[in-house]
């Protein structure tokens, strides 16, 4: 599964001003609505559910936020670069300021999983995550996330 099949270009915020947790997820559910059509109420409720699980703060300032969502008919993600890093409760206790929230349909079981571990591996590499956060704008964003082989050049 390739990262340009979940995310949208449009789903991307490269300058987050998020003051809590909560307000990140609002924001991110924002996000989908807007890019996907999902129901942002639904989808903020979903990800405050999962989150209420365990943190998906995976540390060294990295959340993969994620929920299903019935009805919804593909993984879907949003894309979101904090201004500042903010408190996640991340397994490493550091403050996240690069989320990737992901929303799967209901039955989407081993998409979903799939599509975790896709955006997991890109966001473990330092040299990705490095280049996503001193990349200039959106477009810079997404082509460092879509393009995992351009990404580790230079």
């Amino acid at each position: 599964m390739d990262l340009k099949d979940i995310l949208s270009p449009g789903a991307l915020q490269p300058a987050l001003n998020a003051t809590s947790k909560k307000h990140l997820m609002q924001e991110l559910s924002q996000r989908a609505a807007d890019s996907y059509g999902l129901d942002a109420r639904g989808a903020f409720e979903a990800l405050l559910e999962r989150e209420r699980l365990g943190s998906t703060g995976m540390g060294r300032g990295v959340a993969i936020p994620h929920a299903r969502i019935e009805g919804l008919d593909r993984v879907v993600g949003v894309f979101a670069r904090l201004q500042k890093p903010l408190d996640y409760d991340a397994a490493d206790g550091e403050p996240v300021d690069l989320v990737f929230a992901l929303f799967a349909p209901g039955e989407a079981g081993a998409d979903h999983l799939r599509a975790l571990a896709r955006i997991s591996r890109s966001l473990r590499d330092a040299s990705v995550c490095a280049k996503v956060r001193g990349a200039d704008g959106a477009t810079a964003i997404y082509a460092v996330l879509t393009n995992p082989v351009d990404s580790k050049a230079a």
